[in-house]
């Protein structure tokens, strides 16, 4: 019998059987894993693993099958978190879209480390959703579908960046994009220069730019759609007036 503990972040919780559940955690050092929890239904075990909780998980069982999971909560942000509605919705996205990409048992510590640090910063309202859009940007590039946001796409040049190709996702200058600006996908400048403010502006062209990437390129090659936590998410800063068309 196998046996291994890490440091984990819960994805959820399902009931299964009477008592018990099964739990999916986004581990540092082993990726993705499912695991059965011997009363898991009940209130008292279920509170500490809800979704964007980290915890000490140890898994027992035999590689190639569901195994058993031990858990104690590290970090209960979600309790913290709810009572702010916009924090809990990107803690559902955040949880959500992890469980939809990323594969079963692949170790991804770099991408954990940076989940772990979106999600103790939810509580910071005028940053997170600015830090959002990077974290997704991550998440592309260490899924294999990185943007190129550091030359333009046409003449090389590092400087007067302004668009992104929706089929290269390369950035484009703003003299060489203008005769395509209908085609092209706006490049928030916060995600170029740290400097510059995130306003609501930004934050939606942050959301359309990442989103795009996700929905046409990530989640069409998985053959699945994206999670509605979500476009939850978007609705809540939507109106809560951190996220704006205009």
């Amino acid at each position: 019998m196998a046996e291994w503990t890490d440091r984990a972040i819960s994805l959820g919780l399902r009931r299964f059987g009477e008592t018990g559940a099964i739990l999916e955690v986004f581990a540092r050092e082993k990726g993705r894993r499912n695991g059965m929890v011997y009363g898991g239904s009940s209130r008292t075990k279920r509170a500490p693993m809800q979704p964007g909780n980290t915890l000490s998980v140890t898994w027992k069982g035999t590689e190639g099958n569901l195994g058993f999971f031990t858990a104690e909560a590290e970090d209960e942000r979600a309790a913290r978190l709810m009572a702010n509605a916009e924090s809990l919705a990107g803690l559902a996205a955040i949880t959500e879209l992890l469980a939809a990409v990323l594969p079963e048992g692949e170790a991804k510590p770099a991408l954990f480390d940076a989940s772990e640090t979106l999600l103790d910063l939810l509580t910071e309202e005028e940053i997170w959703p600015a830090l959002f859009i990077r974290w997704e940007l991550g998440l592309l590039s260490m899924m294999g579908y990185g943007l190129d946001l550091d030359h333009c796409a046409v003449s090389g040049s590092n400087d007067g960046l302004t668009h992104v190709s929706p089929k290269s996702g390369r950035a484009v200058r703003g003299s060489e994009a203008e005769p395509y600006l209908d085609r092209l996908l706006v490049l928030p400048q916060f995600l170029i220069d740290p400097r510059a403010p995130a306003t609501p502006v930004d934050i939606h062209a942050g959301f359309r730019l990442t989103g795009h990437f996700l929905i046409e390129r990530l989640f069409a090659d998985l053959n699945r759609a994206a999670p509605e936590a979500r476009y939850l998410m978007i609705d809540r800063l939507e109106r809560a007036g951190r996220l704006s068309p205009s």
